[in-house]
């Protein structure tokens, strides 16, 4: 049936699930005057799948847990192809009876699904994420590019790291766009940029130096200042070709008429 409201829709379901961009995105889904907790009554459940701040997170699940309803911080890993597979990675934040409770939900989205700890900790944990294939998409971009600039066949060069201690997915996958040159999303720069800026919010606020998470943003803010803005995370590795002047593959013919 199709609702008008996050308050109709709470009105109809028994778990209301919630997956958009941002941090002001999920208040203004949950708390505006026709939002999802205005619709809410004793008993219910609210599964947030976006990726937000942990702090703001936690909040919200205070204000719906006194409405007498379970909050659980869902977000997920494994990008489009993950979504169409369903074998999206899934981090939760919730307590152990309202995860069992979804479960089965979870289940029908996803492989890899862990109860990481109470609310927040889910979104803690997609921040950690993301610094992570942050910084391996930055690892691989210098790789082949400087196997590219010194001579050598970039694609042959990824297919043997592949086979090594270096085999990763983002290898595997945005190895293969760099080469390719197939920067099309994927997932957006621009949404790797806010997930980025909550790890650095976060560790700001907490005392807590992250040079490396901060160069990864620098480079995609430099994607963003040539147009990138919605190009595929993988095209980092252009940020980087600028600086040395030099492409790790050139781009395949029908992309240079």
């Amino acid at each position: 049936m199709r609702c008008d409201s996050g308050r109709e829709i709470a009105g109809h379901a028994d778990v209301i699930i919630i997956m958009v961009p941002d941090t002001p995105d999920v208040a203004a889904v949950l708390f505006d005057p026709q939002g999802v907790a205005a619709g809410l009554s004793s008993g219910k459940t609210v599964v947030d799948m976006s990726s937000i701040a942990p702090l703001e997170t936690r909040g919200f699940a205070q204000r719906i847990n006194a409405l007498g309803c379970e909050y659980l911080d869902a977000p997920v890993s494994g990008g489009e192809v993950g979504a169409k597979a369903a074998t999206l990675t899934i981090m939760v934040g919730s307590a152990q009876a309202a995860f069992n409770q979804v479960r089965p939900l979870f289940e029908l989205m996803g492989k890899n699904i862990t109860l990481v700890g109470a609310n927040g900790d889910g979104q803690i944990c997609k921040v950690a994420n993301q610094i992570i294939v942050a910084l391996t998409i930055e690892a691989v971009g210098e790789a082949l590019l400087l196997a590219s600039r010194l001579g050598a066949d970039p694609a042959r060069v990824r297919q043997a790291l592949m086979g090594g201690f270096a085999a990763s997915r983002i290898l595997e996958v945005h190895g293969e766009r760099m080469i390719k040159r197939t920067f099309a999303p994927g997932f957006r720069i621009e949404l790797h940029q806010k997930d980025l800026n909550l790890a650095l919010s976060a560790a700001r606020q907490s005392g807590l130096s992250l040079p490396n998470t901060a160069t990864a943003q620098e480079l995609f803010n430099a994607c963003v200042a040539h147009g990138g803005r919605a190009w595929d995370h993988a095209a980092m590795v252009r940020a980087l070709e600028l600086l040395a002047d030099h492409e790790v593959a050139p781009a395949p013919l029908a992309q240079q008429v």
